[in-house]
C-alpha cells in the first residue's frame, strides 16, 4: 500500500509500506477513504516536536471496513466508519467513564497500524473505536465532509467548551483561531452560549468564526486583545476555551477570564512547561480544567446533530488533496495558506 512518511523537518513522502493486516479477533481492516492533515502534526513537521524517522502519519481516519475479526459486534465489512485519534478498548475503568484516551488499552494509528495518512489501517479495538455512519449517508460526499472533523478537531472544541462549563446563555471567549478554536466557537454555539469573543490574528479565520457564531471577532494581539475583550464584556467573561496550547495563549486565557470563571484548555502543550505562572489562577480562584480530547464519547451525540443537519464543521477545510498532495498540504497548512486539509483517497 501506499502512505505518507515523515522523513524529517519539513520532508513529507508518500512511499510503499507494508499493508497492516488483521491480527486480533477485536480488531479490524480499514480503507481509508477521508482523512486530513492536523494541526498537531504541524509541530513534528516543523522539527518543534521529537518523531522518529522515518515513520508513518496521520490520525483521523475515515473510510470502509474491508476486514472483522471474529469478536467484533458493531462493524461489519462493507461498513462506512469514521475513528478518534486514539485507539480505545470501550471496556477498562477509563473508558467507562468517558475517558478513551486514558484507556488501558489505548493505542495509535501510527506505525504498524499504518498511519491515518495512507491507503489502509489496522484497528486493533474496532467494537472501542470504530463509529459507523448509517447506510444512508455512507456516500453523501457533503457529510461525509461534515463528520470527519468528527475524528479530531470538532470534538476538541466541544470538550473545549464543555470544560470551561459553557451552558444555554453563557458569556465566553475562545483563544486561538485555527480548525480547533473555530471548532470551539461553532461548539459553543451550539451548547447556547449567548456571547461568543473570538479571539484571532487571521480575517479569514475570523469571517469562518463569525459564520460559525461568534458574536464579537478580536484581531488585536497581546494585551490590546485583552483590553478589547475587557471593553466588550464588561470585564471580561466567565468561560474561556484555551485552544492553542502556547504560553502566551494561556495567559490570554486566565486575562480575559472573570474571577471564578473557568479555562477549558485542549491546545496540545509547546513550550508551556517554561514560564507558565500559575499564580493568576490562583489569586483569581479560576478553574483549569481540559486535556486531551475524549472523542469516542462526545461522537454519538455529534454524529446526530451532523446527520440532522443542525452541525457542520466542514468550512474548517479550506483545501483538498489526494494522497500524493499529502505533502503539499502540510507545505500548505505550515505556510499558514490553509486552515485545515482535507484528504480525499
Amino acid at each position: 500500500m501506499r502512505a505518507a512518511r515523515y522523513h524529517g523537518p519539513g520532508d513529507i513522502r508518500i512511499e510503499s509500506v507494508d499493508e497492516p493486516t488483521l491480527d486480533s479477533p477485536k480488531g479490524a481492516i480499514v480503507r481509508v477513504t477521508h482523512t486530513a492533515v492536523c494541526g498537531s502534526d504541524l509541530w513534528f513537521y516543523r522539527g518543534e516536536s521529537d518523531r522518529e524517522a522515518p515513520s508513518r502519519v496521520g490520525h483521523e481516519p475515515m473510510g470502509i471496513v474491508e476486514e472483522v475479526g471474529d469478536d467484533v459486534v458493531s462493524v461489519q465489512p462493507g461498513d462506512r466508519v469514521f475513528a478518534p485519534f486514539f485507539i480505545s478498548c470501550g471496556e477498562c475503568e477509563f473508558c467507562r467513564k468517558g475517558l478513551h484516551t486514558s484507556c488501558v488499552n489505548s493505542d495509535s494509528w501510527s506505525g504498524v497500524n499504518g498511519g491515518a495518512q495512507g491507503e489502509y489501517v489496522r484497528c486493533p479495538e474496532a467494537d472501542g473505536t470504530l463509529i459507523r455512519v448509517p447506510d444512508r449517508h455512507a456516500d453523501d460526499e457533503d457529510t461525509l465532509r461534515s463528520i470527519l472533523p468528527l475524528t479530531d478537531v470538532m470534538a476538541t472544541g466541544h470538550h473545549a467548551a464543555v470544560s470551561a462549563g459553557v451552558e444555554a446563555g453563557s458569556s465566553c471567549a475562545v483563544v486561538g483561531d485555527g480548525a480547533v478554536g473555530l471548532c470551539g466557537v461553532l461548539a459553543a454555539q451550539r451548547l447556547g452560549a449567548e456571547r461568543i469573543v473570538a479571539i484571532g490574528h487571521h480575517e479569514d479565520r475570523l469571517e469562518i468564526a463569525d459564520e460559525f457564531g461568534a458574536t464579537h471577532l478580536v484581531s488585536e494581539r497581546g494585551e490590546a486583545a485583552v483590553e478589547r475583550v475587557q471593553e466588550l464584556t464588561n470585564g471580561g467573561v466567565n468561560h474561556v476555551l484555551e485552544c492553542v496550547g502556547a504560553t502566551s495563549s494561556m495567559e490570554t486565557a486566565h486575562e480575559v477570564c472573570r474571577p471564578g470563571g473557568t479555562v477549558g484548555y485542549v491546545g496540545v502543550p509547546h513550550g508551556m512547561g517554561e514560564g507558565l505562572d500559575l499564580s493568576p489562577f490562583f489569586r483569581g480562584n479560576i478553574t483549569l480544567n481540559g486535556g486531551v480530547a475524549p472523542v469516542r464519547a462526545y461522537a454519538e451525540e455529534l454524529l446526530a446533530d451532523v446527520l440532522q443537519g443542525t452541525l457542520d464543521p466542514s468550512p474548517i477545510f479550506t483545501k483538498t488533496v489526494d494522497l500524493d498532495g499529502v505533502p503539499e498540504g502540510y507545505e500548505a497548512m505550515d505556510n499558514r495558506e490553509a486552515i485545515k486539509v482535507l484528504v480525499r483517497l
